[in-house]
């Protein structure tokens, strides 16, 4: 791809992420609705559990199972 087409793109993907964070509206978030029921808030911890700890583990977990079966195939070839 030439520099003109990837700067295209790149314009296109920033404007339309621009335009999806305006069109959002997390002020509405604080205004409760009928039939609400929020739970308790989580913990920094338990946040970082949730949001990066388990998708880190979850990426090496299925890195490793790949990397595993992809190797167990090279070998029955091989043999």
């Amino acid at each position: 791809m030439d520099k003109k087409n990837a700067l295209r793109a790149g314009a296109v993907a920033a404007g339309t992420t621009l335009m999806m964070l305006l069109m959002s509206s997390p002020a509405l978030a604080l205004t409760r609705d009928d039939g609400d029921d929020p739970g308790s808030g989580l913990s920094v911890v338990e946040t970082l559990g949730l949001y990066v700890v388990a998708p880190i583990a979850l990426f090496a977990v299925i890195a490793g199972l790949v990397m595993v079966l992809d190797r167990s195939k090279k070998q029955q070839h091989q043999g």
